[in-house]
């Protein structure tokens, strides 16, 4: 069977992958593909017409055609020729109905572009676009290369990062096999002049390499590749593992000095709710009920009732 990708080819010359797998396609602005054959010999004098829209086209805006639909690279470029200059941020408006209102403007502007609907008038739009806010324009792409500059500084600083992470896990990974190399010599030396006996040479040779290990400090890792402990230089404290019992909640007896206040059931069943506003739906989100309300207001009525002042007392006595 033939692949459906193969039988993609050239509109003018016909040519396909199939019989051409060499073949190359390019598009242009108008979204015709042509093979690089075709542009080499319609675009010569480099400018001509498309030849299915009879669109004005230069040679030096051909690119290499990467997706099988031509109308994607299409709307690629387009998108990226109109964002290059609606490049206003969120921080530019005063709402995010406006800032919602120009996304949306963009998109039908680029619609329109690729689809070919009412192209002049969206044209003539993008124009005086560009006139009235050219300053703002020109700052918000500085912006965008400075941020991009950073980004491709922290980018650059990773893969530099991951090439020494690789090489020391590497130069780790070295030594521990020159390690066993010579644990294995020694041993093999060991069996070789000494006059004990082999399994007694082999239990004392394990036992060396056990005490080895438990003198060596522990590594902990993080999922970043540091490494802590082991010989690093670290920033950080040593970290001690304690073991404590688990934490077991227990309900906090409370002394009001007062009359007990109602239980949650009691403030919904003996109205005492009835003239606490509602809460509203945004304090719900953050876990605030009215009925929590109320009963705060009513622990703070009741508290406090039972205690009487030290001078109150003596008044009482005199009396």
């Amino acid at each position: 069977m033939v692949d459906i990708e193969q039988t993609k080819g050239c509109p003018r010359c016909k040519t396909t992958k199939y019989l051409n797998p060499s073949l190359k396609l390019m598009v242009n602005v108008c979204g015709h593909s042509l093979c690089e054959n075709c542009v080499s010999l319609l675009f010569s004098r480099q400018s001509g017409v498309c030849p299915q829209c009879n669109t004005a086209l230069r040679r030096n805006q051909f690119r290499l055609q990467h997706f099988e639909d031509a109308a994607i690279e299409k709307d690629i470029d387009i998108r990226r020729r109109i964002l290059k200059d609606f490049n206003k941020q969120e921080d530019d408006f005063d709402d995010l109905r406006e800032y919602n209102d120009y996304l949306e403007m963009v998109e039908t502007i680029i619609y329109n572009l690729v689809n070919g609907i009412n192209t002049e008038n969206t044209k003539k739009q993008v124009e005086a676009y560009r006139r009235e806010n050219k300053e703002l324009i020109s700052k918000n792409r500085t912006k965008h290369s400075r941020d991009i500059t950073e980004l491709n500084y922290l980018v650059e600083q990773e893969k530099v990062e991951e090439v020494e992470r690789n090489q020391r896990l590497a130069e780790i990974e070295i030594s521990e096999k020159n390690t066993k190399k010579k644990s294995k010599e020694a041993l093999l030396n060991e069996l070789t002049y000494s006059k004990m006996p082999a399994s007694q040479v082999i239990s004392s040779h394990m036992a060396r390499i056990e005490s080895e290990k438990a003198v060596k400090k522990p590594v902990t890792q993080f999922s970043t590749g540091a490494k802590l402990g082991g010989g690093f230089q670290t920033d950080f404290m040593p970290i001690k593992q304690v073991k404590e019992p688990l934490y077991v909640y227990e309900q906090e007896e409370v002394d009001f000095l007062g009359p007990a206040p109602p239980d949650p059931e009691e403030i919904e069943t003996e109205g005492f709710m009835e003239n606490v506003r509602s809460a509203t739906p945004t304090s719900l989100a953050g876990g605030y009920t009215h009925r929590l309300a109320c009963q705060r207001a009513l622990q703070e009525a009741f508290s406090g009732l039972f205690f009487f002042p030290a001078k109150f007392m003596d008044a009482m006595d005199c009396s």
